[in-house]
């Protein structure tokens, strides 16, 4: 039975959670303040004058056909590498839960792409896909395929989506392999005495019970593909070309740090905090009712 503790007074409990309060309000209330500050304040072009606009940040960017673009480059994106970097993983998992052998080293091969960074990961791709020098590039020259990533804009969004799934696939991997081996054997046995075959065993048994699992990293991957991917669209394309790649996060850094448009970059960001905060409150209150945990 387990004691409760109960503090004499309030001083002791406020003393120990003031650490990670001050490092909250430091590193996340006060600089999302200051954005939402900056969104509602236009520069001239000098940068020696600022005005209070309110809203006409927001206004403008939703007026705004590139800022469009890069709205719906982003859903684009982020639905394919979720879904490409989760499909991926846990079919990797299911077979590496398999008696086979190897298995130790299959699964730490598996692992390793999570420490590349996202900037090594780009370019490692690049070296793979570039039309002059890549492997993949020169062996669909080979074959009369006209690939060149850098002209092709439906070729760069999908150069972008498998560099930046494949970066996310080892950590899908670990949570999918961890979830199948803490499923009871017993109840697979009992399914395959009941005649049930590998595959329909798979989904009406060992995908249910993956589903906290699944719900978990769909939320952790989502919000990889909005934030976490800048610097692999930033070394392979650019954003390029003709804005084909250019997703919210990348925007932000275009209008803010090569085109100094503060304010409208500051309303940029605030409006992804919202989408990502948005989403993620739909996800667990809408689609985690149907999560059996």
């Amino acid at each position: 039975m387990r004691k409760k503790v109960i503090f004499r007074g309030v001083a002791l409990p406020y003393l120990l959670l003031a650490p990670q309060l001050v490092i909250t309000a430091i590193f996340f209330f006060w600089p999302a303040g200051m954005a939402i500050w900056q969104s509602t304040l236009r520069q001239d072009a000098f940068g020696l004058r600022t005005e209070f606009v309110a809203l006409e940040n927001f206004l403008d960017l939703f007026s705004d056909p590139l800022y469009l673009n890069a709205a719906w480059n982003t859903v684009l994106f982020s639905s394919a590498v979720a879904a490409l970097a989760l499909g991926a993983a846990l079919f990797l998992a299911v077979q590496a839960d398999k008696h086979i052998r190897g298995a130790g080293l299959y699964k730490t091969m598996l692992i390793w792409p999570y420490a590349v960074a996202p900037a090594l990961a780009a370019v490692l791709w690049l070296f793979i896909f570039h039309p002059s020098i890549g492997l993949v590039g020169r062996g669909f020259a080979a074959i009369g395929i006209d690939w060149d990533y850098r002209l092709n804009g439906g070729q760069a969004m999908t150069m972008v989506i498998v560099a930046a799934a494949w970066k996310q696939v080892s950590y899908n991997f670990i949570f999918f392999l961890a979830g199948l081996q803490s499923i009871p054997t017993s109840v697979l046995e009992a399914a395959a005495i009941d005649g049930a075959r590998p595959m329909r065993r798979f989904w009406t048994v060992v995908f249910p019970l993956l589903s906290p699992t699944a719900f978990f990293l769909l939320v952790v991957n989502l919000v990889y593909a909005f934030f976490d991917t800048f610097g692999i669209i930033h070394a392979l394309t650019r954003g390029g070309p003709g804005n084909a790649t250019e997703t919210l996060i990348y925007k932000v850094y275009v209008d803010g740090v090569q085109n100094l448009n503060l304010g409208s970059s500051a309303a940029q960001s605030v409006i992804l905090m919202v989408i990502v905060i948005a989403l993620t409150a739909v996800q667990f209150r809408f689609i985690e009712r149907r999560v059996h945990y």
